[in-house]
């Protein structure tokens, strides 16, 4: 990978944290679980792409840290799925 390939990238994820950083920290608490649900939905459809994209590659280094990619990001979205879940019971008719 070329040296200026390399710092683009870098440029461009230390932006995006930035920005993420901020548009997190303006939203209301309320707002926090309908937005994690949409963010976790929006993950789940690029897990599927990711795994298909997979499923037809050769094996090498960066398919091998795909794939762990894709078992981390799966996890944090069942565990985004489950707090979402926990919350909504939290604002549901108590019986």
């Amino acid at each position: 990978m070329a040296t200026g390939t390399l710092l683009i990238g870098l440029y461009v994820f230390v932006l995006s944290c930035f920005v993420g950083f901020e548009v997190i920290n303006k939203v209301p608490p309320t707002l926090h679980t309908p937005l994690m649900s949409g963010a976790n939905a929006i993950s789940g459809i690029t897990i599927v792409g990711a795994i298909s994209v997979a499923h037809s590659a050769e094996p090498s280094l960066a398919n091998i840290l795909g794939a762990a990619a894709i078992v981390l990001a799966t996890i944090n979205v069942v565990g985004g799925f489950v707090v979402t879940d926990r919350m909504l019971k939290m604002f549901g008719k108590k019986r």
